[in-house]
């Protein structure tokens, strides 16, 4: 048999598409298909919506297909182009509504594969696609934080200038009341003086100077050496001392991984940087002491997966449970008062549930997860932000 080829699956999916039946690649298509190396499918399977499989047995008879039924699917077969396709469906099995469905853009063609996350679930750490899987993910990280690594490395320290002020102004501003510039994560940071506290992803620093002036022993790390030059120059200008590492925090220096922290503090438009959590619930892990507190302050995903809020308007123009690659741009861009040309950025949006699982499977002890409302009353009952407080175990 052939091997499978982009052009065969787009045929196949624009006929599934013309005839409104909703599909997936599954099994080790949908790897292949999301581009994990070292994965070659014997045949293309593609799943549908289980009450369209009349359907589809009239839309796929110009190719002859074998039909044949087990205990809860049915399936249609046949060649095509030298390739095996298999045409499945289980019983009672909605697939547009499926959490695993993992959108794939392929030739500006978005199509629709079972999530690599699912079979690293379904097959286990022993199956070696598993490891295979592992791979792929730790090589797609590098590439999205090579790629995150540029956008922020564009004018980076001009766009806080613009946003804050010179690093004097900044010192001053956050001088002025350094607890207020930690709020409203206070209350779960506790007393920071003489505590080691680093800032994940703490870009321009603001929260690492503030929790210097309160007495902590205070870092930042962080992929963009821009935002290490404004934040070091605040620092200065505050008169507080605050190491910066730059570096990407999935691969940070082993020195740094040696359970030192008293507080791990990562906030705001942070998480979707990163297509696995469990590795950074990991390096969370290694970075706190035994009893440490782990502070994770975010966008609640109902506000940045599914609502788009203007005004008094609401809409669900998203889906929660849909995963999938978004190209962006880069957060500070809006700073600047020209229209530059800047880099893009790519992101993963994470439902609740898939954050609370990953920080908890990396060996972490939740204690609390706060969700919290929208501060404009235009927006009142809606989550705007959630908190999420972890410990490493022991004392």
């Amino acid at each position: 048999m052939a091997e499978i080829q982009w052009p065969l699956v787009h045929t196949l999916v624009s006929e599934l598409e013309a005839a409104s039946i909703s599909y997936m690649l599954v099994e080790e298509s949908a790897l292949w298909a999301q581009g994990v190396e070292g994965i070659l499918p014997a045949k293309l399977t593609i799943e549908i919506q289980w009450d369209q499989f009349p359907d589809a047995r009239d839309l796929f008879t110009k190719y002859d297909p074998r039909e044949d039924e087990g205990k809860g699917w049915s399936s249609l077969s046949f060649t095509l182009d030298g390739v095996s396709v298999e045409i499945l469906c289980r019983y009672n099995t909605v697939i547009v509504t499926n959490i695993d469905r993992w959108s794939v853009v392929h030739d500006g063609r978005k199509l629709y594969a079972k999530s690599f996350d699912f079979y690293r679930r379904e097959w286990g750490p022993d199956d070696p696609r598993t490891a295979k899987i592992t791979t792929f993910l730790r090589n797609l990280q590098r590439e999205h934080s090579r790629i995150n690594e540029e956008a922020w490395n564009q004018s980076t320290y001009d766009a806080w200038v613009h946003r804050y002020g010179t690093p004097a102004t900044a010192a001053a501003w956050i001088k002025k009341d350094p607890e207020a510039r930690l709020s409203p994560l206070n209350e779960y940071l506790g007393d920071l003086k003489g505590k080691k506290a680093v800032n994940l992803l703490g870009s321009h620093g603001a929260k690492g100077v503030a929790m210097a002036l309160l007495g902590a022993d205070a870092a930042v790390m962080d992929i963009s050496r821009e935002n290490a030059a404004y934040a070091l120059d605040v620092a200065r200008e505050a008169g507080v001392e605050l190491k910066y590492v730059v570096s990407d925090v999935l691969d940070l220096p082993a020195e740094e991984l040696s359970g030192e922290y008293d507080v791990v503090l990562m906030e705001l438009g942070i998480l979707h940087y990163f297509i696995d959590l469990l590795p950074l619930g990991v390096v969370v892990r290694e970075l706190l002491k035994p009893g440490g507190r782990f502070v994770l302050h975010d966008f609640h995903p109902i506000s940045t997966k599914l609502i788009t809020s203007k005004g008094k308007k609401h809409k669900v123009t998203g889906n929660y449970f849909e995963s999938g690659f978004e190209e962006a741009d880069v957060a500070y861009s809006k700073h600047f008062p020209d229209n530059r040309e800047l880099k893009k950025v790519r992101h993963r949006k994470w439902t609740l549930g898939e954050i609370v699982t990953a920080f908890a499977q990396a060996g972490l002890v939740i204690r609390v997860l706060s969700e919290e409302p929208n501060t404009k009353v235009d927006d009142i009952g809606l989550p705007k932000t959630f908190t999420m407080v972890a410990e490493k175990a022991g004392k």
